[in-house]
């Protein structure tokens, strides 16, 4: 084994979390910071060059299942097999990982979120809480964390509205958002047109629509480190894509142009991680193999885990760090709480009789509407105690290939014949926007992460199984959000002129299905809490039994919320930046 000289931090990953925390200890120390990607470097003129639907379809910037893959199975009682391509999720690779083919919506969570556990015994009583729920306290509160998620939204120059500034209600914003400090960096993206449809029919339901906050930005914007980055121009090409221009906030055009010639700062593309080593309770730098496949040990005084979610926890479970959760005896906290967004949408297609001009958009423009989100001030007939926020009314990357085919049911056979090639061509561009709605996801005993005792990556070592399921309150949230959403389908079509064409159902209760498209926004595994016999992380991510390894991501979130994670993931590694500057290199140990 090659053995490198030692460095101070060694990074595992690229994305927001790793750069976030790489910027943040070379620019405000002088220790020496190494970044280590699995994946390629990426960059924006390759981004210019490569906006391929065909390609980012099949590979694009996504991890490779044929390298490293995931299991996945219901319960105990079944077999796990793996993730032959990618369904329900879409892992990135390469510099800047899945944060930069993301679309860029960017709420904050509700501050009754971060204590949740508490809140909702205290809100509904113990007699309402399932009994396999296993919903904790973050260890932080809203309050705490407000200012970190400015320093991110100021990073990434953040688009929108504030709805509470300061506890002020604002008409046009998101009044139902906890009170914010300050108005957003960057004003609104510019509404299109399917959009108004959207708002006319929210409004006249009496409903609060908001621009959604974007991380595409509204006009040209320079952050506080001083880069500047030009306004989003509504090409099309977003979600899955790296932006051309650079409008949309990405580790590769906000973090790397502070890093990029730093001499304390190196980026190694192409080293994959297998274990950190460890010793007496203290981590002594990581083992990879390079890109010619030499195994590498690189010594560090500190590493920071900052992964995609699956992957950080594998890591840890690899490399024997902590004690792996048994859902049997509840013994044990890596692994457990693993959650995956709840998400369901109108049952329904609106067909207009002009065209739309949907291949124009971008990841994040649109409407939300969170009147429904957090605690419901009726219980519903689905018996849900909370909501989730209903997205948009907008395009998000509508290319030629993925909006191709949609037609009315009944209208011509699926996806082959002359007859669907012309009704395709026909209904093409005036097959409306729909309604989405994203749910929490608490966290169930039964839920969790460990090594998968069959199969193995292409370097033997064992592959992350996913144990993971919906369970009948899963699918009354589901049923919750498709009876709004119709609700407002059926409004957006009789307020604009288009036809409503509802759909057929079926059963009601459906399995998690490892094939079908949710979001990429697994949390969990790894998470933080106020005591380490009920987390893997204290507040400043810090692990508990190794004060020299943090870990830093979505994977310390106890559960998962209506809103997407990104803008929680950049400012909760803020905060773990501080702890590591402020607090551990001045006093090596235990932070909490």
């Amino acid at each position: 084994m090659k053995r490198l000289k030692a460095t101070d931090v060694v990074v595992i990953g690229s994305g927001w979390s790793g750069l976030v925390m790489a910027k943040e200890i070379a620019t405000r120390t002088a220790l020496q910071v190494t970044v280590l990607e699995r994946g390629p470097a990426r960059n924006l003129s390759q981004y210019a060059s490569g906006m391929d639907e065909i390609n980012m379809r099949r590979v694009g910037l996504v991890q490779n299942p044929a390298d490293q893959t995931i299991t996945h199975r219901h319960s105990l009682r079944d077999l796990a097999a793996p993730i032959r391509q990618y369904g329900s999720f879409t892992p990135g690779t390469g510099t800047g990982g899945t944060s930069e083919h993301w679309g860029g919506i960017s709420d904050r969570y509700l501050p009754d979120f971060f204590v949740l556990a508490t809140h909702l015994r205290e809100k509904f009583g113990a007699a309402r809480m399932l009994p396999d729920w296993a919903v904790q306290d973050w260890g932080i509160t809203y309050d705490e964390f407000e200012n970190y998620y400015w320093r991110a939204e100021q990073l990434m120059g953040i688009s929108g509205k504030a709805g509470n500034l300061r506890g002020q209600l604002i008409e046009g914003g998101n009044i139902f958002e906890g009170p914010r400090q300050h108005e957003y960096p960057t004003p609104p993206l510019t509404p299109t047109y399917t959009m108004g449809f959207f708002h006319k029919a929210a409004t006249e339901m009496g409903y609060h629509p908001y621009p959604l906050p974007a991380a595409n930005l509204s006009q040209g914007y320079t952050n506080p480190d001083n880069v500047s980055r030009p306004g989003c121009v509504f090409c099309g090409h977003c979600a899955n894509y790296g932006c051309m221009i650079g409008a949309k906030a990405q580790p590769t055009n906000t973090i790397m142009p502070v890093l990029t010639g730093r001499n304390n700062f190196s980026l190694r593309n192409n080293c994959w991680v297998r274990k950190i080593v460890h010793r007496n309770g203290r981590a002594e730098g990581v083992v990879y193999m390079d890109e010619n496949g030499e195994e590498t040990m690189q010594p560090a005084e500190v590493v920071v885990l900052s992964a995609w979610t699956p992957n950080s926890v594998r890591l840890l479970l690899l490399s024997q760090i902590g004690e792996p959760y048994d859902p049997v005896t509840a013994k044990g906290t890596l692994g457990k709480n693993l959650t995956h967004q709840v998400t369901s949408g109108g049952a329904g297609m609106l067909v207009f009789n002009q065209r739309l001009n949907l291949f124009m958009g971008s990841g994040a423009v649109g409407y939300g509407i969170a009147d429904f989100d957090g605690d419901l001030k009726e219980e519903p007939p689905e018996k849900v105690l909370r909501g989730g926020l209903f997205l948009r009314g907008a395009a998000a990357s509508e290319g030629p290939i993925t909006s191709f085919g949609r037609i009315p049911r009944g209208e011509a056979p699926r996806s082959w014949g002359s007859a669907w090639k012309k009704a395709s061509i026909s209904h093409w561009d005036r097959i409306g926007p729909g309604a989405e709605m994203r749910g929490d996801h608490f966290a169930y005993k039964q839920n969790f992460m460990d090594l998968d005792p069959t199969y193995t990556d292409k370097w033997g070592d064992p592959l992350l199984r996913m144990t993971l399921d919906w369970t009948d309150y899963e699918m009354r949230q589901m049923a919750f959000g498709r009876r709004l959403g119709t609700q407002l389908l059926e409004v957006i079509a009789r307020t604009s002129g288009a036809t409503f064409i509802k759909a057929d159902t079926g059963g009601s209760f459906r399995h998690y299905n490892a094939s079908q498209y949710i979001t990429t926004h697994i949390q969990g595994g790894a998470i933080m809490g106020s005591t380490s016999e009920q987390s893997v992380v204290n507040s400043w991510l810090q692990h508990w039994k190794m004060p020299n390894l943090f870990v830093v991501g979505s994977s310390s979130f106890p559960q998962n919320s209506s809103a997407n994670p990104t803008l929680t993931i950049v400012a909760v590694s803020h905060r773990a930046a501080d702890g590591l500057i402020d607090h551990y290199l001045k006093k090596p140990g235990p932070l909490a």
